[in-house]
């Protein structure tokens, strides 16, 4: 397993989220045109303009100003144990999500990071400039006989506050990319039924639905159906018994 933790990766937003300015505004803002072979950048200053977005992207223009950079990173006890037992208990606390009742506690953490050690299973982050965690993904164990060893189970989770922004997208194209340097097979998502963007999500990465368990969940005083989605991979080359 490869991670490359410097990484960087910029937000991106979808086109409902861009405003440009009309004339009168573009003049008003006087910008500064710099021009090289290949891209241009536009600055502008935002204060005079609070229509425009920090973060947005367009046609060959790149609008400069205070924005988030994100990296990469490999999680691991000691840095990222809290942070992730915030998300696992939100979700779990106000989500199907996680088909759990009890918040977890930080010893959990213990053995949960442990088991991706022994099992040799990434963890891995995305965080903003500042160190914090806006999400987080993984993969395990997807059932105990050792011929399935070549498939695994992911999971991936964004903090409530950054949801919306793409971030479970940029997780989940890594941990395929470590699932196939890894030499996985096969990805399964184990989705509740409910949970339209996270199968929406899976859906644009390929994966396929495979099948779905009707009321094998009960929380929030209602069953709840998990729906399974796969993504074959093209690993490994040369796949073995024993």
């Amino acid at each position: 397993m490869i991670l490359d933790a410097s990484k960087r990766v910029r937000p991106s937003c979808s086109p409902a989220e861009l405003i440009l300015p009309n004339r009168e505004e573009r003049n008003s803002l006087k910008p500064n045109l710099q021009t090289t072979a290949h891209s241009y950048t536009l600055r502008i200053n935002l204060l005079a303009n609070p229509r425009w977005k920090p973060w947005v992207n367009f046609d060959g223009y790149q609008k400069e100003s205070v924005m988030t950079e994100q990296s990469i990173v490999s999680c691991n006890f000691e840095r990222h144990s809290a942070s992730i037992l915030d998300i696992f208990n939100e979700a779990i606390a106000n989500s199907t999500a996680l088909y759990d009742y009890k918040l977890r506690s930080l010893q959990s953490m213990v053995n949960w990071f442990e088991a991706k050690r022994s099992g040799n299973f990434p963890v891995i982050g995305l965080e903003d400039s500042e160190g914090e965690l806006l999400a987080f993904g993984t993969y395990g164990t997807f059932r105990a006989w050792p011929a399935y060893k070549y498939t695994v189970e992911h999971s991936v989770y964004v903090h409530k506050n950054h949801r919306g922004r793409g971030l479970g997208l940029t997780v989940m194209r890594e941990l395929i990319s470590v699932a196939r340097q890894s030499d996985m097979h096969a990805m399964i998502g184990g989705i509740d039924a409910m949970n339209t963007g996270s199968v929406a999500l899976h859906v644009r990465l390929g994966f396929q639905h495979v099948g779905t368990l009707p009321q094998v969940g009960f929380k929030f005083g209602r069953w709840l159906d998990l729906a399974f989605y796969q993504l074959l991979l093209d690993t490994p080359a040369n796949p073995f018994d024993g």
